[in-house]
């Protein structure tokens, strides 16, 4: 007979994620450009070596920090227009309560680790829900990079650009205007 204990998590495992955390924070609020390992660790309350330790490098800690879901809805029993739509409305109330997303784009455009993690958030996270739709896997990763570009870019130019004519319009009118053209990454056809 096997008994069950519950195993306080190790010390290493909480320096760990009180560095993620705190480099999640730093890296929102200062950029990656900004953000210092030394500042990282006075809000983990540890030593900045311990962050070297555990991570290397201030570009693979930014890799490490920006693990997080995109908690993708499920628009598989959706009509065709009402999942761009969510899709749509899904990508602008995830930037507006969580800036994890906006960093990583930031950094991403200079920074390799970041550039990476965003291919691998889109590969694992954005293509399963377009494999949904589209059951072909050459053109489900065909139309999921396209829909990558057109969200990525409502993110880039509303949230990290901060284009004056895009930051003006409400939700409902972006998601009016980009739902069709998201619309067509996910079942059109080039003419």
């Amino acid at each position: 007979m096997t008994v069950e204990h519950d195993v306080p998590p190790r010390r290493s495992d909480r320096t760990r994620a009180a560095i993620l955390a705190a480099a999640r924070e730093r890296f929102a609020a200062d950029g990656y450009a900004k953000a210092t390992i030394r500042a990282i660790a006075a809000q983990a309350g540890i030593d900045p070596s311990m962050v070297m330790r555990y991570y290397g490098s201030k570009e693979k800690l930014l890799a490490a920090a920006a693990e997080f879901g995109l908690e993708m809805p499920d628009v598989s029993q959706l009509s065709t227009s009402a999942r761009s739509a969510a899709l749509v409305q899904h990508l602008i109330d995830l930037c507006e309560r969580d800036d994890t997303m906006i960093a990583l784009l930031r950094l991403a455009a200079t920074q390799q680790a970041a550039a990476e993690r965003a291919r691998t958030i889109v590969a694992q996270q954005i293509e399963p829900v377009v494999a949904t739709i589209e059951p072909d896997p050459e053109l489900a990763t065909r139309r999921t990079g396209l829909l990558a570009t057109q969200m990525m870019g409502l993110a880039l130019t509303r949230y990290v650009l901060q284009l004056p004519a895009v930051v003006a319009m409400t939700a409902e009118e972006l998601v009016a205007w980009i739902s069709p053209v998201v619309e067509h990454y996910l079942t059109g056809r080039p003419e």
